[in-house]
């Protein structure tokens, strides 16, 4: 990445964001039928992708929340 767009969203993959989770297919698609994970960006009529920052800050928030108990 370069500095012309660092401020750019990025999309991942629902695999990269079960990589970057480290929860399963299953479990991160539980999530997001609660309305426990990031909103996903329809890419077509089976795929889906991810903002990368906001699974980050998702991610961010657990940390925060386990910091705070």
């Amino acid at each position: 990445m370069n500095a012309a767009n660092d401020n750019e969203p990025v999309l991942i993959s629902l695999n990269h964001a079960c990589r970057m989770t480290s929860m399963s297919r299953t479990m991160l698609n539980r999530y997001r039928a609660e309305g426990r994970f990031p909103v996903a960006v329809e890419l077509g009529d089976r795929r889906v992708a991810f903002v990368r920052a906001e699974v980050q800050s998702w991610i961010d928030n657990k940390i925060a929340a386990r910091a705070a108990a």
